[in-house]
């Protein structure tokens, strides 16, 4: 399965009428937060691909367009946000946002709060191995997990959940944004575990084999 996996910004050629050309076909789009929904929307269009997401810290609740109206997610999207989704036979789960730096920060947990997130995630991650066998084979998340490709500042701490999550469910890849690689240049691929973190930003594509 052909996947493009996109965070924090936007590029020009990706939203263009030469993506689907320079991509060629994808099958599944995956938003890893702080994208305008006019972005996502049109990778969708251009695509003809399905898109899940999860919101990051930037993201507003109310996006306005450009002829006055409102949006307040990517039209054709859906927010996997505390839910697992099969895809193809691709297992999927979301957990948005990043670390609370802000009091009333739109996006934003503690990690005991991103440790209570994480929990509403175990029944459907049951039902994932009861009926195929394995836990989850894609999380996707905003913030990268604590001590991998995160930072030790206030709003780029990463979240222990997110460990615990690959220590027991293993899933094989773990692909976030949130690390802006031009102004944070750091890893942006670690192995950890059964589990391949990814930076995307501002994008990658992978291929994932589907059992």
């Amino acid at each position: 399965m052909k996947i493009l996996a996109v965070s924090d910004e936007t590029v020009d050629w990706l939203y263009s009428p030469n993506a689907r050309g320079r991509l060629g076909k994808v099958d599944l789009i995956l938003g890893c937060g702080d994208l305008p929904y006019y972005y996502l929307e049109y990778l969708v269009t251009m695509l003809d691909a399905p898109l899940f997401y999860v919101h990051g810290n930037h993201d507003p609740l109310v996006e306005y367009t450009s002829a006055g109206g409102t949006k307040t997610a990517p039209g054709g999207g859906e927010n996997v946000d505390m839910r697992c989704v099969n895809q193809g036979g691709l297992l999927v789960a979301g957990l948005e946002g990043s670390i609370r730096y802000k009091p009333d920060g739109l996006h934003q947990y503690t990690q005991n709060e991103m440790t209570l997130r994480s929990l509403v995630l175990l029944p459907g991650l049951a039902a994932n191995r009861l009926m195929h066998g394995r836990w989850l084979d894609v999380l996707i998340a905003h913030a990268p997990p604590l001590g991998i490709h995160d930072m030790p500042t206030a709003a780029h701490t990463g979240f222990r959940a997110f460990l615990n999550l690959m220590r027991i469910f293993r899933p094989r890849y773990l692909l976030h944004g949130h690390r802006h690689q031009n102004y944070a240049p750091g890893e942006i691929e670690t192995r950890w575990g059964a589990t391949t973190v990814i930076n995307v930003h501002p994008f990658r594509v992978l291929d994932i084999e589907v059992n």
